[in-house]
C-alpha cells in the first residue's frame, strides 16, 4: 500500500512541536511537488525562537470548488513508550497495524491523502486539489493561525469555498461540530523570603479569593441550562482550573501565583462574555489577567448538501460532534468544512500509538474518490 510506504518516511521524523519541523516540511514539500502541486512555503519563529514551517499545495486549474485537505505534521512528545517492538521513531507493522509516534495523528492522514493524489496523479483536473500541512496543531493551532493569517494560497481557498476536510482521526465516521477553547492565565505577585522573617508577600494569598469566585462560577456554568449544548458530550464547557506557585521549599513565600482557567466552547455558548466575566473577577482581586488561548467551535449544518454528499460517500447515516478541537477552529471562513480522518482518536498521543492497516486503505480510498468525484475532469 503506498499509504505506508508514505507513512514509513513520515514517522522517523521527530516533529514534536518543542523542535523545528523544517525537515518534514521539506518532506511533505518535495512529495507534493513530484505530484504536480504548485507548493506555498510559510515560515515563523515560535516563542523559543525556533524556525517553524507550514506547506501548502496546490494542483489543478483556476476553476471550480475544488477540495482542500489540511493536517498537521507536528506530534506530541514522547515521555514513554510501552511497545517493545520499536521506538517511537521507528515504524514497525504488523499483520493489521502500524505502530509509532504520529500514525494516528496525524501522519496517517496525510500519508493516505498523498496516495490518493498519487492515484490520479496523471488524470487531468477540472477543479483545483489543496493540500495544507501546518504547524504547532498540538500546542495551539499556531501554524493554522499563520496560514489564515497570511497565505495566498489560503486566500484563495476561501474565495473560492473549496470543499474542506480536516483529516483528523474519525474512524472515517463525519464530523460537523467540534468544540473549541479559551485559556487564560492569571498572576499574583508576592514578595520571596524565609517564611519565619514575616517580611515576604504570599502571592497565593490574593489568589485564594478569586479561586474560590471561579469555583463558584464554575459549578453554576455546569448545573445551568443555559451554559450547555446537548449536541455534543459532554454537552457543558468542562472548566479547569490549575495553579501553581513555583515554590521549591514550603518555608519561603511564593513570589508569585499563577492560575490558568480553560473552557471549551460551542458555537451556542457566549465564550466572550464568560471570558469577561473571569477577567472581571481577576481584576476585582487586584490580580493580572492574560489571554493564553482562543479557539472557535466548528460548525458545518448537519442537513447541509455537502455533509449530505460525504455520508453517502463513506456509506454513514448520521455525522456526528466532538469535544476535541483541530486546525479548523482558525478556517472557519469555510462554508463546507468538516473533520474527516483515518484512525481511532483514541490512540492518538497513546504510548503504543498505531493505526490499523484497514483504516489506512480505507482512507487512501475514501480520499481518492472525493479527488475524483471532486477534482478529476470527465473523461
Amino acid at each position: 500500500m503506498k499509504s505506508i510506504d508514505y507513512l514509513n518516511e513520515l514517522i522517523p521524523f521527530p516533529s514534536v512541536s518543542s523542535t523545528s519541523n523544517v525537515q518534514v516540511s521539506r518532506w511533505v514539500e518535495q512529495r507534493l511537488q513530484e505530484l504536480g502541486f504548485q507548493t506555498e512555503w510559510l515560515e515563523y519563529k515560535d516563542s523559543a525562537g525556533l524556525t517553524k514551517s507550514c506547506v501548502i499545495g496546490r494542483r489543478g486549474p483556476d476553476t471550480g470548488r475544488g477540495l482542500a485537505y489540511f493536517c498537521h505534521t507536528d506530534v506530541v512528545p514522547v515521555e514513554s513508550w510501552s511497545f517493545p517492538e520499536s521506538s517511537p521513531w521507528q515504524p514497525y507493522q504488523t499483520s493489521d497495524r502500524f505502530y509509532g509516534r504520529g500514525s494516528c495523528d496525524m501522519k496517517g492522514s496525510l500519508a493516505c491523502m498523498l496516495a490518493a493524489a498519487e492515484f490520479v496523479r496523471n488524470e487531468p483536473l477540472d477543479s483545483p486539489l489543496y493540500i495544507v500541512a501546518t504547524a504547532d496543531e498540538e500546542i495551539g493551532l499556531i501554524g493554522a493561525r499563520h496560514i489564515a493569517a497570511r497565505s495566498d494560497t489560503y486566500r484563495d481557498i476561501v474565495q473560492r469555498q473549496c470543499r474542506a476536510i480536516i483529516g483528523e482521526p474519525t474512524l472515517l465516521h463525519v464530523v460537523h461540530a467540534h468544540k473549541g477553547g479559551r485559556a487564560m492565565k492569571v498572576t499574583s505577585e508576592g514578595i520571596a523570603a524565609h517564611s519565619s522573617t514575616g517580611k515576604g508577600v504570599n502571592a497565593n494569598m490574593a489568589m485564594i479569593p478569586f479561586l474560590s469566585d471561579v469555583r463558584d462560577l464554575s459549578l453554576r456554568i455546569e448545573s445551568e441550562p443555559a451554559w450547555q449544548d446537548d449536541r455534543f458530550e459532554p454537552p457543558t464547557i468542562n472548566m479547569n482550573v490549575g495553579i501553581n506557585d513555583h515554590t521549591g521549599a514550603l518555608n519561603i513565600t511564593p513570589a508569585q501565583s499563577v492560575c490558568t482557567v480553560y473552557f471549551r466552547t460551542m458555537p451556542s455558548i457566549d465564550a466572550s462574555g464568560l471570558v469577561n466575566r473571569i477577567r472581571l473577577l481577576a481584576e476585582s482581586h487586584g490580580l493580572e489577567f492574560g489571554m493564553m488561548f482562543e479557539g472557535e467551535s466548528l460548525f458545518t449544518n448537519p442537513k447541509s448538501s455537502y455533509v449530505a454528499e460525504l455520508l453517502e460517500l463513506t456509506r454513514t447515516d448520521t455525522s456526528q460532534t466532538v469535544a476535541y478541537g483541530t486546525d479548523g477552529s482558525c478556517f472557519t471562513e469555510l462554508d463546507d468544512i468538516v473533520v474527516l480522518g483515518p484512525g481511532d482518536i483514541r490512540q492518538a498521543h497513546t504510548d503504543d500509538e498505531w493505526i490499523s492497516l484497514q483504516q489506512l486503505k480505507q482512507g487512501t480510498d475514501l480520499y481518492a474518490s472525493l479527488i475524483q468525484r471532486w477534482c478529476v475532469k470527465p473523461a
